[in-house]
This record gives C-alpha cells, structure tokens and sequence, in this order.
C-alpha cells in the first residue's frame, strides 16, 4: 500500500515536469528555427538622402549614357537583383536616392559621390574598412586617393590592369610609386609577379604594407635548407651569420628589393 502511494506521486511529479518542459522545448526550438531563418545572409542598407527617393538606374542613362552603357562589364553588375528588386539596386546603390539629383537637372551636392569618401564602400567590403584600420595603409581617410583610384566601379574588372587589358596590375601602383616600376638591369622576380606577392594595398599591421614581417616575408620564396653541420643555406649561400641581422633589406645584403642596376643580388 506504501510503495503503491509512493509510485503513484512520483508519476504524477515525472508527468508535471514533462508537460513544463515540453512548451519549453518548443520555444527554444521556435528561436532556433527563427534565428536561422533570419541570418541567412548580410543585409546591406543602401546610402540615404533626406528627402529622396528611389527613381531607378533608367533616369541615370539620360545624363550618363557612357557609364551606364558599359556598367554590364563591370563586376559590381552581377550585383544587379531581378525583377522590381532592382529600383532600388543599381546605380543608387551606391550613389543614394536619385530623385533631387534628376529634378535639380543634375546639380551638385544632391547625389553621393564615393570618391569624396570611402564610406559608401565600406558598407559592402567590411573587411577592407577593417584594414584600413590597421597601423599602416594608404591614406584613404585623408582624402589624398580614393578607391577609384584603384579600381573600377563602373566598368570592366574590378581591379585596374590585368586581365584583358593591355595594362599589368603593377602599373596601377606604378602611377604613384613610380620609383619601384624600373625598368631595371637586375629585376626581382617578385615584383614581376606582382606588389600583392609582398604588399596588402588596403592595410597592414607591418611597416610599408608588407603581408609578412621581417625575412618571414622572403622565405616565403627563398626557401631555407639547413645542413648537417649547422648552415643555413639560401640560394647556395651561408646564411648564419646574416638572418640575425634584422630584414634581409635592412641588413646592408638586399635594399634594392625591387630591382637593381649595379647588383645582382639587389645589394643597392
């Protein structure tokens, strides 16, 4: 009669405890189902003008018929959404609303232009806003070059040079750096390749953009083999004495990183 009390009770307790954790149950697995739902993808906000609103990428053709007469090559255009989506998703994407800009007739002010900040960019490309923020990177903020400069919006790829064009895309960082472009007798192979084998354009924790600090950079090529008898041997070279010395570039060895008209070991 005791246990038959006892058992009783404890099914009653088992029974309660279930009908408490099945709503529970069900409500973690609503917010699961939602959260997943939910962030499936980034949501980009298109820029705001106050007071505009959307008119469409065909009120752009009237006044800018070459830009948007090549748009299709470009890369941004595989962006472009089908179907009503695409009011809102074209050249206003990145320019904002268009309705001031089309009733002024064009007047200044009314549009957004990228090129006076790199704002309108960094919406989208978040991790190269994170490398601006890095210690070294190319004056972006200050107003000095903008992305433009380097690349293209509008038309054809999105990075200048390369590809089909009759242009590397070394020559695009030549336009500035115009003492790295040579021609020289002795060349180094990696600025062949191209600046992005040893430099990060958008931002670096490391002095003069550079992907690697110190030789870790060069060794990424210059391969080291150490020997039995405790050489360290680059290129055929004994190296020992030389990688405590700081950069390979640094160390009186090879400061004509880029190339040299003297040396074949880029000495200077």
């Amino acid at each position: 009669m005791h246990h038959s009390s006892f058992f009783s009770r404890l099914t009653r307790i088992t029974a309660s405890k279930k009908r408490l954790l099945l709503p529970c149950t069900a409500s973690l697995l609503a917010v699961l189902l939602i959260s997943c739902g939910t962030i499936s993808q980034t949501v980009m906000a298109p820029p705001a003008i106050p007071g505009a609103t959307y008119v469409g990428s065909d009120s752009c053709r009237h006044c800018h018929k070459p830009i948007t007469g090549d748009f299709m090559t470009a890369t941004h255009a595989r962006l472009k959404a089908e179907g009503n989506n695409a009011l809102n998703i074209g050249c206003e994407s990145c320019h904002g609303p268009g309705s001031k800009h089309v009733e002024s007739g064009g007047a200044p002010r009314t549009i957004i232009n990228p090129n006076r900040s790199p704002e309108t960019c960094f919406r989208c490309h978040l991790d190269v806003r994170a490398k601006f923020s890095l210690p070294n990177h190319h004056p972006l903020g200050d107003g000095k070059v903008s992305c433009s400069n380097c690349h293209n919006p509008h038309k054809g790829g999105i990075i200048k040079g390369g590809g089909t064009e009759f242009e590397s895309r070394n020559e695009t960082c030549f336009k500035c750096h115009s003492a790295q472009h040579g021609p020289f007798v002795y060349e180094h192979e990696a600025v062949r390749e191209g600046c992005t084998t040893c430099h990060d354009p958008h931002g670096s924790i490391n002095p003069r953009m550079l992907t690697e600090r110190n030789q870790a950079l060069c060794l990424k090529c210059h391969v080291q083999r150490p020997t039995p008898t405790g050489q360290l041997l680059i290129g055929n070279v004994d190296h020992t004495g030389f990688v405590t010395r700081g950069t390979c570039w640094s160390a009186g060895c090879h400061e004509a990183v880029h190339g040299s008209q003297v040396s074949n070991i880029l000495r200077y």
